[in-house]
């Protein structure tokens, strides 16, 4: 009787929102998952109910919902989970802040979430720009003049079909990525290719079940999805919270060739570290505070590094005559991995290798530096006899011989999501 009671309640939600129903709906375990599915788009709010800044975006919220409902008649929603109430669906999401803004469509969950302006206004824009066409559709003879970059393209005999529904439906989920592109034409058998920019001719050919959008999305994010991916002030905040160390060059803005010898080489030597590091391309003009932190200005463009979110490592070498060698760049990033570069920060380079780190210029900052001495910061020491002596080789397991100054602390830590905007999970506000 309860399950038939939770399937009843969970249609009816369903229903109002095809309706346009304009409340914000509460969701639970028994209603989450076929309001997901059943909407076009959802913009799901993550909620406590001790949190101030949850507490503040309530009314907002609502009236963004009734706005939305009065533009849309169906297709999608505005619905919130409290976050207290229904811990099993905030796992299932991540959820470790509030509000967190988790944006839905067609069923999958977005990798961004609503980062925008917390205003019914600024909600309502969004739900348009999202709901605008993910499709383009254009005439085969002006194919490759229409790609302006690498896109995916599907060639159907009519729109009518089930691949090209299932073509389309994958379109909204991959837009953000990829831009989708579809060709008309009487007689023609399903086909979908990755092309290059400008390319009338594809690249990749898919194989699979044309008619199975969760295949086509799997093609896609493996072909055309990018492996090097730009960061900017609108997205920062989104790929720091993916809790990926950046591997980050930093090049001039008209400085084409370095970003396609970076992706050249991160392809062919880090394919394999995809799901443990994010690879990154940075306007250097414009994230000129970065450079900074690493005592380079845009001159000394390119520049590569690694910011781990705790410090940043310049890459050992000139970008254009080293990133090329054998192992270097891999070995770069293996050495983030196993803490090599932050215990050569430490306790400087290993007694047989030479040093990796960049030196850097003198700070003024007095905590910037390590030295020898038993009252090095840093420095474990010992008591000995009533006095303090520094660890000696087989203690550190190398010779302290040198000075070292700590690399820079990570400059884009800071543009991860901060308190000014959200509690974070684990944290009581004070009402």
């Amino acid at each position: 009787m309860a399950r038939w009671l939770s399937a009843v309640c969970a249609l009816l939600v369903a229903m109002m929102l095809r309706l346009g129903h304009c409340d914000v709906v509460e969701l639970s375990e028994s209603s989450f998952d076929s309001t997901i599915s059943s909407n076009k788009l959802v913009i799901v709010n993550f909620y406590a109910n001790w949190c101030r800044f949850s507490q503040m975006l309530v009314p907002i919220f609502e009236e963004a919902s009734k706005q939305i409902g009065q533009e849309f008649s169906g297709g999608v929603a505005l619905g919130r989970v409290n976050c207290e109430e229904q811990q099993g669906i905030a796992q299932r999401f991540s959820v470790n802040k509030y509000p967190t803004l988790k944006v839905f469509r067609n069923g999958q969950v977005l990798k961004k979430e609503y980062r925008g302006q917390r205003s019914p206004e600024a909600f309502l824009e969004f739900v348009r720009n999202e709901l605008r066409p993910s499709l383009a559709e254009v005439d085969e003879n002006e194919l490759g003049r229409h790609i302006s970059k690498r896109s995916i393209v599907g060639t159907f005999p009519s729109k009518d079909t089930p691949e090209y529904s299932a073509f389309e439906k994958a379109s909204t989920v991959l837009k953000d990525d990829c831009p989708f592109v579809s060709v008309i034409k009487e007689g023609a058998q399903h086909s979908y290719g990755i092309h290059a920019e400008n390319s009338a001719e594809p690249e990749h050919t898919f194989n699979g079940n044309h008619a199975d959008d969760q295949s086509i999305r799997s093609f896609v994010t493996d072909r055309c999805v990018p492996l090097v991916r730009e960061i900017t002030f609108a997205n920062a905040e989104g790929l720091t919270e993916e809790g990926l160390p950046f591997l980050i060059l930093f090049h001039h803005p008209d400085d084409v060739h370095s970003r396609e010898v970076f992706e050249k080489q991160v392809r062919q030597d880090l394919m394999g570290q995809r799901q443990a590091v994010n690879f990154i391309h940075a306007d250097g003009l414009q994230f000129s505070h970065p450079l900074h932190h690493l005592g380079k200005s845009k001159q000394d463009l390119p520049i590569l590094a690694i910011d781990s979110f705790r410090h940043m490592y310049v890459f050992p070498g000139e970008f254009h005559k080293d990133i090329a060698k054998p192992g270097k760049l891999n070995q770069f990033v293996e050495d983030l991995h196993s803490g090599k570069l932050h215990r050569e920060f430490h306790y400087g380079p290993d007694a047989t290798e030479q040093p990796q780190l960049e030196a850097l210029p003198p700070s003024n900052d007095p905590m910037a530096t390590i030295s020898d001495g038993p009252d090095a910061p840093g420095i474990p020491t010992e008591t000995d006899g009533g006095e303090r002596r520094v660890p000696d080789m087989e203690d550190l397991g190398q010779e302290r011989e040198h000075q070292f100054r700590a690399p820079p602390k990570s400059a884009f830590a800071k543009l991860a999501p901060g308190k000014n905007r959200y509690t974070f999970a684990g944290q009581h506000d004070e009402l």
